[in-house]
């Protein structure tokens, strides 16, 4: 019997088939699993705060009013950082400030249990504008807003469109300015129109799980974080496939957005006090912080030696004696102003 010849053609052409099948069967095989944790996630977290609607998108927050002692005082807005929600805030100060402030912790557009017009809402112009929205719902008519990270630049930006109604500006550990370079490759992917959707449904949510005690800890680098820090902010929010891409969208575009931006920071005349860790490796000091300190009128550079870039658990009551001190200035501004009217004699 003669040899059966074997086509090279066809041989191809059948273990490209296979391929492609072994690779279909992964790629369902990841959106199925991610289905199934996305099912369990909303199961196990529910959303504790309040919404409020603009255009169809809800904000998540919560606020806590003031004890009647510390009702003149502003109110004190929180907006968290990336790869996070209002949770991260409200660990470190809720309890700290109970009563002697009111307090507004925001879950950001897209993350936590806020929802968001992916790319409408990707930068931080577009992002102030809806907490200035929430701010005018709330009846909030003096506030200092307090930024950490990535939610700095937020921080600048609704300085910036809303001076009346923003008192004073608190930076911690902030993101507010052009980089070299860019972000990591991931971001980048995740952000890409049709692309990125298939990424964040297939290989996100189950590698992120795997990494995540791993990212926490460079994060808060040199300092440990508290302990059950991912389960008091209940970190797998953010690696459903919806949070994870605006998440990205955040961070791949966020430089650009930042090029503009900061050309205005001269006008941010707000009081303003910038708290940075003198061991912070995930942004930059001498760019961010530095960058602040020259470009804002009024504001001060504080440098926590020791402290990376979540001084406010790391270095909490120092922290929080610095927003205090801000809050004094303001209000002794305040208080100046008023005088100053009152001693003002009418025209005749």
């Amino acid at each position: 019997m003669d040899p059966v010849e074997i086509d090279p053609f066809s041989l191809f052409v059948a273990f490209m088939f296979l391929a492609l099948l072994i690779l279909a069967l992964l790629v369902l095989a990841a959106i199925a699993y991610t289905a199934f944790r996305l099912r369990q996630i909303h199961a196990e977290y529910e959303a504790d705060g309040a919404f409020a609607d603009f255009d169809g998108v809800r904000l998540h927050y919560h606020f806590f009013p003031a004890a009647a002692a510390g009702s003149a005082a502003p109110t004190l807005v929180f907006i968290h950082g990336a790869s996070g929600n209002a949770y991260d805030q409200m660990l470190a100060f809720s309890e700290r400030f109970a009563g002697a402030y009111a307090l507004l912790f925001v879950d950001r557009p897209g993350l936590g249990f806020s929802g968001r017009d992916m790319r409408g809402h990707a930068s931080p112009r577009a992002q102030a504008e809806l907490i200035k929205r929430l701010l005018k719902q709330l009846e909030i008519d003096r506030c200092i807003v307090i930024g950490h990270s990535l939610g700095a630049s937020v921080t600048a930006a609704l300085g910036l469109i809303d001076p009346e109604r923003v008192k004073g500006l608190v930076f911690l550990a902030p993101a507010t300015h052009p980089w070299p370079g860019g972000v990591n490759w991931y971001y980048s992917v995740a952000s890409w129109p049709l692309i990125g959707r298939l990424f964040c449904w297939t290989l996100t949510l189950p590698v992120a799980e795997r990494l995540m005690e791993k990212s926490i800890t460079r994060v808060f680098e040199p300092s440990p974080a508290p302990d059950g820090y991912a389960a008091a902010i209940k970190a797998p929010l953010l690696f459903r496939p919806h949070s994870f891409r605006a998440n990205a969208m955040d961070i791949a575009r966020l430089k650009p957005h930042l090029v503009e931006q900061s050309e205005l920071y001269p006008d941010l005349l707000q009081p303003t006090v910038v708290i940075t860790g003198s061991e912070d490796t995930v942004v930059w000091p001498s760019i961010h912080s530095e960058g602040l300190v020259r470009d804002l009128p009024n504001a001060r550079l504080v440098v926590l030696d020791g402290t990376g870039h979540m001084p406010h658990h790391s270095d909490g009551p120092h922290v929080a004696a610095e927003i205090e001190k801000l809050v004094k200035d303001v209000n002794d501004a305040a208080g100046r102003f008023l005088l100053e009217t009152q001693q003002t004699p009418e025209p005749t």
